[in-house]
């Protein structure tokens, strides 16, 4: 039985690039409906193809990645991922998408088979959490207070105890079987707690709750912020 098909939009400044992995995706099944050379470009083909997939890349001409994605994801497209395009692992810009809503990043020098089974984990609606970049750019850029004096978020408090120990373990990179295998639960259970998580915080996926336990200091920065 056959994949369903995976639509995407390539969006950055370099034709080159554009080039490149969009043969990397349609080698694999992944159809890519639009490139974009800039943001404008990018918001304007979602708008028209609706794709699953965005790979957006940060440093683009008249509108950045990050504004872009700002508005293709407040714009409505609830069923489009962003995926971030960076050359850099700790590109502050990044942090700054994260919060947007973009569903992860890859760095540029990604290998092909990495870059087809990102895109297809965002689309399947996970999330794209490589633990040691994630994590340590998250502890890099949040914006936090003295450590310590940052109040936990009022909406952290319709969680249960157990969401509250899954969503902290969660902020340090585990992935759904490293949870399970901490928490003694089954992967079917983690899932169910992490996906109670974000639809009580409204959160679209599992970088935004990242991103969130450390903006309101339910997790600290290693290090202090």
């Amino acid at each position: 039985m056959s994949r369903p098909s995976l639509r995407a939009v390539v969006a950055d400044d370099q034709a080159l690039v554009r080039t490149g992995f969009g043969m990397i995706l349609a080698a694999d099944g992944i159809e890519v409906t639009a490139e974009a050379a800039d943001g404008a470009e990018a918001v304007a083909a979602v708008h028209r193809t609706r794709p699953d997939v965005v790979l957006m890349d940060i440093r683009m001409p008249q509108m950045d990645g990050i504004e872009a994605t700002r508005r293709i994801l407040a714009g409505g497209q609830d069923r489009t991922r962003v995926i971030i395009l960076t050359t850099y692992d700790l590109d502050h810009y990044v942090y700054a998408a994260l919060t947007a809503g973009a569903s992860g990043f890859l760095l540029k020098d990604v290998s092909p088979e990495h870059l087809v089974a990102a895109v297809r984990l965002v689309q399947s609606g996970d999330a794209l959490l490589a633990p040691s970049i994630t994590r340590r750019l998250i502890e890099r850029f949040a914006r936090r207070e003295e450590p310590g004096t940052t109040p936990v978020h009022r909406e952290l408090s319709g969680l249960t105890p157990r969401e509250l120990e899954v969503l902290r373990l969660l902020a340090t990179g585990l992935s759904n079987a490293e949870l399970a295998e901490r928490l003694f639960l089954s992967p079917t259970t983690v899932k169910t707690h992490i996906g109670r998580i974000l639809s009580k915080l409204d959160l679209r996926d599992r970088v935004q709750a990242v991103v969130l336990a450390y903006e309101t200091g339910l997790i600290a920065p290693e290090g202090g912020s």
